[in-house]
C-alpha cells in the first residue's frame, strides 16, 4: 500500500470514528432496540425505557416520514392525561405497575420535531383498567414491544387556534 493510500486510510478511519462520536447519547442508547421490517420496524424496550421519548429517537434517527404505532407491555409508570377544554390544559393521573394491555399511536411532525400522539389501556393486579391520552411511559420488569408502520408521506401537527390542542394536518391534495 502507498503512503497516500495508507494517509487516505487513516483520514476515513479518523472521520468515521469523529462521526460516530457525535452521535448523542439517546441515539446511542436506542440502538440494539430497534429492527427494520417490511413496513417499519420492531421496537423491544426494556426495564426503565422512556417509551415516547425513544419512538421520538427513532422518528429523528431513521428519518420516519409519518407513522402509525401499537404496542403492549409491562410499565412501571404510566401518565395519562385528560385535556380540560375550559382551560386547555391536560389534567394528569399516573398508575404505577401496570399492564399496557394496548398502546395505539401516530408519528408526526411539529417545527422540525417528532410529534408523537398515543393512547393506551392499563390494568391494575386486580384487572382494573384505565386509559386515554399517553402523557409519559416507563416500561417495568419485563418488555415493550411496539410495532411501527411508517408512511412515506410527511404529516405534521399544529395548534388549532380555538381549542389550543394538537391536531394533524393531512397534506392538501
Amino acid at each position: 500500500m502507498t503512503f497516500l493510500a495508507r494517509m487516505a486510510s487513516l483520514v476515513t478511519l479518523g472521520l468515521t470514528l469523529s462521526c460516530m462520536g457525535t452521535q448523542s447519547a439517546a441515539a446511542q442508547e436506542l440502538k440494539g432496540k430497534y429492527m427494520k421490517t417490511p413496513t417499519g420496524y420492531l421496537m423491544v424496550l426494556r426495564h426503565g425505557d422512556n417509551v415516547l421519548q425513544n419512538l421520538e429517537q427513532l422518528a429523528r434517527d431513521e428519518h420516519i416520514p409519518s407513522a402509525s404505532f401499537v404496542g403492549i407491555g409491562f410499565m412501571s409508570e404510566a401518565t395519562f392525561g385528560f385535556y380540560d377544554f375550559g382551560r386547555k390544559q391536560f389534567d394528569p393521573k399516573t398508575y404505577r405497575n401496570v399492564e399496557m394491555a394496548n398502546m395505539t399511536g401516530s408519528i408526526a411532525w411539529k417545527e422540525g420535531k417528532p410529534s408523537i400522539h398515543a393512547h393506551g389501556t392499563v390494568t391494575d393486579g386486580t384487572f382494573q383498567g384505565a386509559g386515554g391520552h399517553l402523557l409519559g411511559l416507563t416500561v417495568g420488569t419485563g418488555s415493550c414491544e411496539i410495532t411501527v408502520t411508517v408512511y412515506p408521506q410527511r404529516l405534521d401537527r399544529f395548534v388549532d387556534p380555538e381549542i389550543q390542542a394538537n391536531v394533524l394536518g393531512l397534506p392538501q391534495q
